[in-house]
């Protein structure tokens, strides 16, 4: 039976194959019949498969938004007006 993440159903399949010789010797060099060890490189799959995102959060309005950018604005030191000139903001440059 398998289950997935965003899945409330889960369904049972079934698959008839034919087993070539070399891999029931894979499944009984185990100590597995062919289905136990299909069963069980599916489980291993399954674990080593990648997680699924959780659900991205709703995105927030723009007032909310530009609210909380500015829930502190009032603790932000006013600096001078050369603090933003060009001069000022190249003054690391040729």
């Amino acid at each position: 039976m398998a289950f997935f993440h965003n899945s409330c159903y889960a369904f049972f399949m079934q698959v008839m194959i034919e087993i070539p010789d070399e891999f029931a010797a894979q499944a009984r060099s185990r100590g597995l019949t062919p289905e136990g060890y299909v069963r069980s490189l599916i489980d291993d799959a399954a674990r080593m498969a990648p997680k699924v995102p959780p659900p991205a959060k709703p995105k927030m309005d723009m007032e909310t938004f530009l609210r909380e950018m500015a829930a502190f604005s009032d603790k932000i030191p006013l600096l001078p007006d050369e603090a933003f000139t060009r001069e000022s903001f190249y003054q690391d440059h040729d």
